[in-house]
């Protein structure tokens, strides 16, 4: 019974613990879907989770860094992470202090993709983009606008 015991506190014991929900201010900007957050002492990456912005370097790429900053730059923000990415990013929702979800109003508005690869069955941002297609918002005004994944992979 001992042995059970140990083995179980051993088991929980290595379970990797994610952090929680944490509030910081916003202090970089790298591109539409990537920030910069100050939190516990540092600057902590963070890739919004379930949306793709187009690239710097893509059409429509710096009109959505200048969408991103305008909505979160300098501003205390809450990140709910949801683990990390293959270059240690939080993934994660960001909210604004007026609970304005941060991934959401990029895909309304027409700055993003719903990234459907990572973010499967999510109706909302599957709909949000719907509407911001049918309404030609952002970078629906092109009529072909190329996904970022798609362009990633000819560069």
């Amino acid at each position: 019974m001992r042995l059970a015991w140990m083995i179980l506190l051993t088991t929980l014991l290595a379970v990797p613990v994610f952090a929680g929900e944490f509030t910081g201010k916003v202090v970089g900007v790298l591109d539409g879907d990537t920030f910069d957050v100050f939190h516990n002492g540092r600057a902590e990456r963070i890739r919004l989770n379930g949306i793709d912005c187009p690239e710097k370097g893509q059409a429509f790429g710096q009109k959505a860094k200048q969408i991103a900053s305008d909505l979160v730059f300098g501003k205390e923000v809450t990140v709910q992470p949801h683990g990390h990415d293959k270059y240690e990013r939080t993934i994660g929702e960001v909210l604004l202090p007026d609970g304005t979800n941060v991934n959401q109003e990029l895909v309304k508005e027409g700055w993003c993709w719903w990234y459907r690869k990572y973010a499967q069955g999510d109706t909302v941002l599957e709909g949000l983009e719907r509407k911001a297609r049918e309404s030609k918002k952002g970078l629906w005004a092109d009529p072909q606008p190329v996904p970022p994944w798609e362009w990633r992979k000819r560069k």
